[in-house]
């Protein structure tokens, strides 16, 4: 299969079919392991024995304690709930995928590209939906919100949403759900993937009311029961979750987000059927480490599964999708399409005249 030219190909790294033969990639990946601060600690004024009086310490302290709500309703991560005229109509969407696309590209982050947890942020803003009790889903981006931004499974994605809050400042109506589900959008496309249907019109929300409970996302460490379950509960069918499950070409894991550790392929920025082919094609054996467990190839070590990836190998239903996949990658961008497009819209009450856009890739 010969690949077009991508964004990101200068990063790809060198392969032999399939396989990854880079000894230094793995003093690279140790290298990477990152932290990242997103909050100060708040310093209350000192009582003096003389000075102010009482009405004045006591506005000061309300003013202060007003600044932590605010803050602590933001995420922690310097998203405050500012917006009040967000208006969809008074948007243009074509400028702010453009505006996306300028900041995927970065060499000191990952692999190069935020690419990769724009997605995650665009399905982790989507994926709470509940079709039986009507709530979750990407309506209010209540992801930036406290219970919701700190639930395990969002870990690091304060990283995502403060990449995009230039966005944010330069086009205040457009609300925060639209734009973490284009920037989805952008990332699939701009890495190479195929065109994804968008839809704008998501309402704004201002407080963290409408987060959901926790546990409404997929557990990387389980396998094909708990995935259905998660997602039957969204409304998606096998064909549904096995092309959904394809994004998982992009990226990889970090020890101090999600525990596990490591890219699925060699081609991380680059939006391919990589991940059912190496799925298919690779050995794969337990990891011999202090981490969580899961699945590296046997041939370099080099790669990663995680259990619940594994769960589409075995289990027949998802089996079947997972050999279509990973012989037409066009049938895969077709289907990841309609899925990924429908993920983004689950729970949204769009305005009757809102439009469907598909954006045209740029050449940047």
């Amino acid at each position: 299969m010969s690949l077009p030219v991508r964004r990101f190909a200068p990063r790809l790294y060198k392969q032999t079919t399939t396989r990854f033969n880079n000894s230094s990639l793995s003093s690279r990946l140790a290298s990477q392991t990152r932290f990242y601060a997103t909050r100060q600690a708040l310093q209350f004024p000192k009582a003096r024995k003389s000075g102010p009086s009482p009405v004045a310490i006591g506005t000061v302290v309300a003013g202060v304690a007003l600044g932590y709500f605010l803050f602590k309703a933001s995420g922690g991560d310097n998203t405050v709930a500012r917006n009040f005229d967000a208006d969809w109509r008074k948007v243009d969407y074509n400028k702010v995928y453009r505006e996306i696309a300028e900041l995927l590209e970065d060499e000191d982050y990952d692999d190069g590209s935020y690419g990769p947890v724009f997605v995650r942020l665009a399905w982790h803003t989507s994926g709470t939906f509940d079709k039986t009790k009507g709530d979750g889903g990407s309506t209010g981006g209540t992801i930036r919100f406290h219970p919701e931004a700190g639930y395990g499974a969002n870990a690091g994605l304060d990283i995502a949403r403060n990449r995009l809050e230039v966005v944010k400042r330069n086009n205040p109506q457009i609300s925060y759900g639209d734009l973490y589900t284009l920037a989805g959008v952008v990332a699939v496309q701009e890495l190479g993937g195929p065109v994804i249907p968008w839809r704008p019109g998501r309402e704004e929300r201002l407080s963290a009311s409408s987060c959901t409970s926790d546990g409404r996302l997929p557990d990387g460490a389980k396998g094909a029961s708990h995935v259905r379950d998660i997602f039957y509960r969204m409304g998606f069918d096998d064909k549904e979750i096995t092309a959904l499950i394809g994004a998982h070409t992009l990226g990889r894991c970090h020890p101090n987000r999600s525990g596990f550790d490591g890219p699925w392929n060699a081609s991380p920025t680059t939006f391919t059927n990589f991940f059912f082919t190496e799925l298919k094609n690779q050995d794969w054996v337990p990891k011999k480490w202090d981490g969580p467990f899961q699945y590296v190839d046997k041939a370099s070590g080099q790669f990663m599964m995680l259990p619940a990836d594994m769960a589409f190998l075995t289990d027949p239903k998802f089996r079947v999708y997972v050999d279509k996949y990973a012989d037409d990658e066009e049938a895969f961008f077709k289907d990841f399409a309609g899925a990924f497009s429908k993920l983004l819209s689950l729970g949204v009450k769009f305005p009757d005249d809102a439009p469907v856009y598909k954006f045209k890739t740029l050449d940047l």
